[in-house]
């Protein structure tokens, strides 16, 4: 059985074959096997049953296809019944030399052709979906990072989406890889595929609107998820300045790695707790009374880069990993 007779490029096709026996049929197996991907189809398995119902036993299978590309396809495939003896079976169980393995005797059995004809949508994502952003409030200090975060939810092929890219002047954008779930149903793929940014700069900055198009199978025609785009009001941050005397220039480097570190604190996206002994000792009272007048782990961060970030690099790591959450502790693993 097919449930449709006409589909749209990349459309969901169903398909279930049934095999239906007079009797337990213990002797019998078959094997069916249409899964494929190719250029022109990917045929991907849903379901495989068997059962036996007043004593007759009953093979079911259901597949998902997609078609690539407009035409008629033909779903053509051949099954092979597979007999076997019971003496075939005790030698096997019983495990004679010469009986390993079960022998069966091969039948192909042609089954009856499903064609469905394929037509064209003007684009390669089809599907039923919607688009939405997730971001912070329109205001953020200079050298924080602004989150946001895109998701992209219903049914069609997630696969096909490619990640998203913001090229921002003097804007600096840190990206994720796109995370995807979803779940195979008759009618397809259904899911959610979501990408998040963080967007950091010293002056405010817009991100620009922009569209993707894709064919809606409820309207049967091309519509587009929409991004609005939006401006960003940057204010006064944290000065380095603040938290240390300037730095030799020999000294200083301020790395975009151990930014991103700091970012990625901020945003929450990391949190774990192990406690570890300090690999460090630092003797300057001066450099300690600055620690000890901290107020957050971010500033903390930005102190132990702008000293000397390769000593300090252990601690860097583990406070921006989430390793060490505690600000006191810190504080005292630095300074003991």
């Amino acid at each position: 059985k097919v449930n449709k007779s006409k589909a749209y490029v990349n459309e969901a096709i169903y398909l279930e074959y049934e095999c239906r026996f007079s009797d337990r049929a213990e002797l019998y197996a078959v094997e069916f096997d249409p899964i494929k991907s190719d250029e022109n189809a990917k045929i991907v398995m849903l379901s495989e049953r068997s059962r036996v119902e007043d004593g007759k036993k009953i093979l079911s299978y259901e597949f998902v296809a997609f078609v690539h590309n407009p035409q008629e396809y033909i779903f053509d495939f051949t099954a092979l019944m597979k007999k076997t003896t019971q003496d075939s079976i005790e030698n096997t169980i019983i495990g004679r030399d010469n009986g390993k393995y079960a022998e069966y005797q091969t039948t192909p059995h042609k089954l009856k052709p499903l064609k469905v004809e394929v037509l064209p949508t003007g684009s390669k994502l089809v599907g039923s979906l919607k688009l939405e952003v997730k971001k912070d409030k329109s205001e953020v200090k200079a050298l924080h990072p602004y989150h946001m975060e895109i998701k992209i939810e219903g049914i069609g092929d997630f696969e096909s989406l490619k990640p998203l890219a913001f090229e921002l002047e003097g804007v600096k954008v840190f990206s994720e890889k796109p995370m995807m779930s979803q779940e195979l149903t008759q009618n397809g793929y259904r899911g959610v595929w979501s990408q998040k940014f963080a967007f950091v700069a010293e002056r405010s900055f817009s991100i620009e609107d922009f569209s993707m198009n894709y064919f809606d199978l409820n309207t049967r025609s091309i519509q587009k998820l929409h991004f609005a785009g939006f401006d960003v009001n940057v204010t006064e941050g944290i000065k380095p300045q603040t938290l240390l005397d300037a730095p030799k220039e020999s000294k200083f480097k301020l790395s975009w790695e151990y930014l991103y570190y700091f970012l990625t604190f901020i945003a929450g996206f990391l949190v774990a707790k192990i406690e570890f002994k300090n690999p460090f000792k630092k003797e300057e009272s001066e450099f300690c009374r600055k620690v000890k007048a901290i107020k957050s782990l971010e500033q903390l961060i930005f102190l132990l880069i702008l000293e000397d970030e390769q000593k300090y690099k252990g601690f860097i790591d583990k406070i921006s990993s989430g390793e060490l959450t505690n600000l006191s502790n810190a504080k005292k693993l630095i300074c003991s």
